[in-house]
């Protein structure tokens, strides 16, 4: 069975593909509306293929390299297919810069699509259980604790969550911005308008 993970912001896309791919049972379907948890599936998973729309995420994507711990985690073992829901200069100019060759637009013919999936699975390489993933962008405590800072949790209850001090979730905070680009510590629930 064919594993295939959904990585859109959409509920209703990420529902719809799921039973539009599972008619027959195919396939083993996972999904995520998270950037940071899809990259923690991918090494935890081992899907066969990824399906993402990141122009889904363009308006809180705070730097074009956040996609870079998605591309590190897929390797060369692991398909990444794009399904954009809309025309984005920057991440396809991106994703082609990464080596992605299966663009598809969300408007394409489900047959169409169909065979595409199929093309994809059919051509990946097979596993290979020595591959090892190259350094990731943010560390897991790193991601965690950007997960709860997403959420909007206050840094106590992340110092209590994560059994560190306050102070140390300030230094995670501070090192998390660095790395990924954001100018300040408000950039991550400010939308922005392209």
């Amino acid at each position: 069975m064919h594993k295939i993970l959904l990585i859109d912001r959409c509920h209703y896309t990420r529902q719809g593909f799921k039973n539009w791919l599972n008619q027959n049972n195919v396939f083993s379907i996972s999904e995520t509306d998270n950037l940071l948890l899809a990259r923690e599936k991918i090494i935890q998973w081992r899907p066969n293929l990824v399906i993402a729309d990141f122009t889904s995420f363009a308006s809180s994507l705070h730097n074009i390299q956040q996609l870079s711990s998605i591309y590190s985690a897929c390797g060369t073992s692991i398909r990444l297919m794009l399904l954009n829901s809309m025309r984005h200069e920057m991440i396809e100019e991106y994703c082609l810069s990464q080596g992605s060759r299966a663009l598809y637009s969300k408007t394409v013919p489900l047959d169409e699509l169909y065979a595409a999936i199929y093309k994809q699975l059919s051509a990946r390489p097979p596993f290979n259980p020595g591959w090892q993933l190259t350094s990731p962008l943010l560390t897991l405590r790193e991601e965690r604790i950007l997960k709860l800072w997403t959420d909007k949790a206050n840094n106590d209850f992340i110092a209590n969550m994560m059994g560190i001090s306050t102070k140390t979730v300030y230094t995670y905070k501070r090192n998390i911005r660095m790395k990924l680009g954001i100018s300040n510590r408000f950039s991550l629930f400010i939308e922005q308008h392209q």
